[in-house]
């Protein structure tokens, strides 16, 4: 051989990647769970990944509802005793994924928009304005519920996902990590000296010590977020304690500080949430309307996180029957949560899902674990704000890590795709543009004028239509669902280069034999609520 030039490849090195229904290399599958010791602090670590968004939204919207920590503490119980149930519902009775089902985001702005209205601006009584809030956003609740319901248990939502494709799905479940970015490093920001220290022991522990150090079991990967926040948390109590932040600025101070949530004190020693525990809730019917469109929003935004947890998981694709009979129970969660008073509605929970993906673990028994700590330390509410009042910077570096594992997940469905087709490359990038585009538009336009585009005098119908623009998620795969059932859909090539075809078997719920295998209902439920 010349010059000792490298020999040509093989022909089997210039094959493509084959492409997979299920992810491989998955150490535990949503049907096999690991043994008991593993599995319950698998479970833990799941409790403390959802943690960040239960005190985030809490502590963002009780002090403007004029509820002090008392207050705020008595919200993150709940919110965590309720996301315990909705996960173990969901869990057995849903889609029967391991997904763990927490707060949404997609909430707060509506949620504010109530807390905002005019009828409770003469409150004089910081609680009692709580209290009003609290119920007014119940009542919205309540009736938002009803849409997931009846999309989920009337097959309608079935009939809608039935013409989702691989193509359309990337924009849809990549943007549901991916369009989080501002809950990910500018959240580390807010304290550089804890979040970025998290960032790097993450990166050592999950990616480069398991191949560095070889035991028999992963060890390092697979717990890499008790370990890290186990440091990087004695690391803050170090800086607090040794007086770091005495002089520093306030809000410095309630970022760094591992002593400054007041969750501690705020909590009582045993609390059990009950329905109405705040008072009847009251209704308006303009906020129910705003309140209905944003339910809408969440639900579409947990589609496609319930697609990524099920690849995490090494299912296959879920049965359009299943997801909606999923939404369903999340409308069930969302009205649970109205009733016990959470002020907030009920979403997949992103960084849980991206967890999954970290710990190459699956399955459905450690996450129904993780919901009985929710529950546990939700009613012995001194010891569940003990780990509430970890840093938020220090959640903010784990979402960099989460919610880079559900963007890729999106992406990864592009296997499927013809990526040489001028089609599949027009409806991809024109809804990923659109997708952070028009958000992008709608939150510079609130930020400067301090409310949105549409700005009427009926504050309900501005949310109907801002809330939704302002979602990446729901605007990219609004753009990509319709261009993709519309240009040239009823062509055959076209139909393959969009993926279509990879997904029918699993379209019915009895084509495929391993659609039972995961999702088939518990107790022989399946003969009495058949899925189609």
């Amino acid at each position: 051989m010349a010059g000792g030039a490298a020999p040509p490849p093989k022909q089997e090195e210039l094959q493509a990647h084959p492409v997979k229904d299920q992810l491989p290399s998955v150490s535990y599958c949503i049907t096999s769970p690991p043994p008991w010791p593993e599995a319950i602090i698998l479970g833990f670590q799941h409790y403390i990944v959802m943690l960040g968004t239960s005190v985030i939204i809490p502590s963002a919207l009780v002090p403007q509802m004029g509820g002090g920590n008392e207050e705020k503490a008595r919200v993150i119980q709940t919110l965590l005793f309720v996301a315990g149930i909705n996960t173990l519902c969901q869990s057995f009775f849903g889609t029967r994924l391991p997904a763990v089902m927490g707060g949404s985001y997609t909430v707060v702005a509506p949620t504010i928009s109530i807390i905002m209205a005019g009828r409770y601006s003469n409150e004089t009584d910081p609680h009692e304005k709580f209290l009003r809030t609290m119920r007014g956003t119940q009542g919205a609740l309540i009736i938002a519920s009803t849409i997931q319901i009846i999309l989920g248990f009337s097959g309608l939502w079935r009939n809608v996902v039935r013409f989702l494709s691989p193509l359309s799905a990337v924009p849809l479940i990549s943007l549901a990590g991916f369009g989080l970015y501002e809950l990910g490093f500018p959240g580390v920001a807010k304290c550089v000296e804890i979040g970025l220290p998290e960032i790097i022991l993450m990166l050592i522990f999950s990616q480069y010590l398991p191949h560095a150090i070889h035991v028999a079991k992963p060890v390092f990967d697979r717990f890499s977020v008790i370990f890290t926040i186990a440091i990087v948390w004695l690391y803050a109590y170090i800086l607090t304690a040794s007086g770091a932040y005495k002089n520093a600025r306030t809000k410095t101070q309630v970022h760094c500080r591992v002593d400054r949530s007041g969750l501690i004190s705020g909590a009582p020693w045993i609390n059990v949430p009950y329905p109405f525990q705040w008072g009847a809730p009251t209704f308006d019917a303009g906020e129910c309307f705003a309140m209905m469109m944003v339910s809408f929003v969440a639900l579409v935004e947990s589609t496609g996180t319930f697609i990524a947890v099920s690849r995490y998981a090494s299912a296959t694709m879920i049965p359009p029957s299943v997801l909606g009979r999923g939404i369903g129970w999340q409308g069930i969660g969302t009205l649970l949560g109205a009733f016990f008073g959470t002020a907030n509605g009920t979403a997949v929970s992103v960084e849980n899902a991206g967890l999954l993906a970290l710990t190459h673990v699956g399955s459905r028994r450690v996450v129904q674990i993780s919901a009985g700590f929710m529950i546990f330390f939700s009613i012995l509410g001194k010891f569940g704000a003990i780990f509430a009042s970890i840093p938020l910077p220090i959640f903010a570096a784990l979402y960099c890590i989460f919610f880079a594992y559900i963007g890729a997940c999106g992406l990864s469905f592009l296997q499927f795709c013809n990526l040489n087709s001028f089609r599949t490359k027009f409806i991809l990038g024109f809804s990923f543009f659109m997708g952070l585009s028009v958000p992008q538009y709608f939150n510079e336009y609130t930020s400067v004028a301090g409310y949105g585009p549409v700005h009427t005098g009926a504050r309900w119908f501005n949310d109907m239509v801002n809330v939704p623009f302002s979602s990446k998620q729901f605007v990219a795969v609004l753009v990509a669902f319709f261009l993709d059932n519309t240009i040239q859909c009823r062509d055959t090539a076209v139909r393959r280069d969009r993926g279509y075809h990879w997904w029918d078997k699993f379209r019915s719920f009895k084509t495929d034999s391993r659609s039972e295998e995961f999702y088939s209902l518990p107790f022989n439920l399946n003969k009495f609520f058949p899925s189609v």
